[in-house]
């Protein structure tokens, strides 16, 4: 057993470390697993700041997710065929600048994020949850009928996203920008978490009413929360759309929000390093079971019930240990 600290340390470590060692060895799936899951950790933290921290159960993240990976998606389509964008103001040209792709997806993931918070926070509860499946729900219907960017067969992007000085197209540079944005989101959430914007949300979690009472509206943050959570997020799906070099309206599916969930759940919800934890397991399991039968997810959910019945701090919770206990 180890500090959350060096916990949080050897995680991180051994992620970069595998990769770069695969890279060596000559073994590029092995690269772009890796990168797979710097990816899906790196939605694990969006959803974790508003699961853990802001005590918001949304299973619509996917919709932010979806919204990264198809604003990187259109606009490299428009590159690809020299088309630019008309708005009916201003005609925005195509790019695949990973630059100004991911900037955007950031914004517009945050936009979105914004207008979902405002509505379904003013419920709470299994309301908030149904609601926020409700939005994701939306998105993934209105990309299958949204016919000019592929409907239900999606985007294919003949050419990754360019990134100044860099060959994205090598597996190891591309996870080295995948683990540098995972890295500056975690950073992102743990000077969040040791803010004092950071211990209201922790306390709106706990106790809103003491909160509210003191002056601080528990809903203004829990929207900022819930939007910095959902710009993270849309980040990931950016990524993830690089990293295919295709979107589909599979991206906005409930089943995507449930597996971000599973992330947290697994590693361990509110442990800044729980998601990063989460989505390694997650995606070696799939690698080494799936391989062996198309119903692995038996397994998994096998492995989720243990956790939650006993280990509800996760696998992050298992391997902490707890405050006065003595190094064995």
């Amino acid at each position: 057993m180890m500090s959350e600290r060096n916990l949080t340390l050897v995680v991180w470590l051994t992620l970069m470390v595998f990769a770069v060692v695969a890279n060596m060895i000559g073994e590029a799936y092995w690269v772009t697993l890796a990168t797979r899951a710097a990816i899906f950790a790196l939605a694990g933290v969006g959803l974790n700041l508003a699961l853990g921290n802001g005590g918001m159960i949304s299973f619509g993240h996917a919709a932010y997710f979806g919204i990264g990976g198809y604003v990187v998606g259109i606009l490299a389509t428009h590159a690809q065929n020299y088309m630019p964008i008309y708005d009916g103001w201003v005609l925005i040209a195509g790019t695949q600048q990973m630059l100004i792709t991911w900037p955007l997806a950031i914004i517009i993931g945050g936009l979105a994020a914004l207008l979902v918070g405002s509505l379904c926070l003013r419920t709470d509860g299994a309301y908030f949850i149904m609601i926020t499946l409700a939005f994701g729900q939306m998105f993934y219907y209105f990309a299958i009928s949204w016919s000019a960017y592929g409907g239900e067969d999606g985007m294919s992007i003949y050419v990754r996203g360019g990134f100044p000085g860099l060959n994205t197209l090598a597996p190891l540079p591309f996870f080295l920008l995948s683990f540098a944005l995972l890295t500056l989101g975690l950073l992102v959430v743990r000077t969040l978490n040791k803010s004092p914007f950071g211990l209201a949300l922790n306390a709106v979690r706990f106790s809103p009413a003491r909160v509210e009472t003191v002056g601080i509206s528990s809903k203004r943050l829990k929207l900022i929360a819930f939007v910095i959570s959902g710009m993270i997020t849309a980040l990931a799906g950016a990524l993830f759309a690089d990293l295919n070099r295709y979107v589909s309206p599979a991206m906005f599916s409930w089943t995507i929000s449930g597996e971000i969930m599973i992330f947290v759940i697994l590693g361990g919800v509110a442990r800044l390093i729980g998601p990063v934890l989460g989505a390694i397991v997650f995606v070696a399991l799939e690698e080494t079971l799936g391989g062996l039968s198309e119903f692995w997810h038996i397994y998994l959910g096998i492995l989720l019930l243990v956790i939650v019945l006993f280990a509800k701090g996760g696998i992050a919770g298992v391997l902490i240990k707890k405050k006065g206990a003595t190094n064995v």
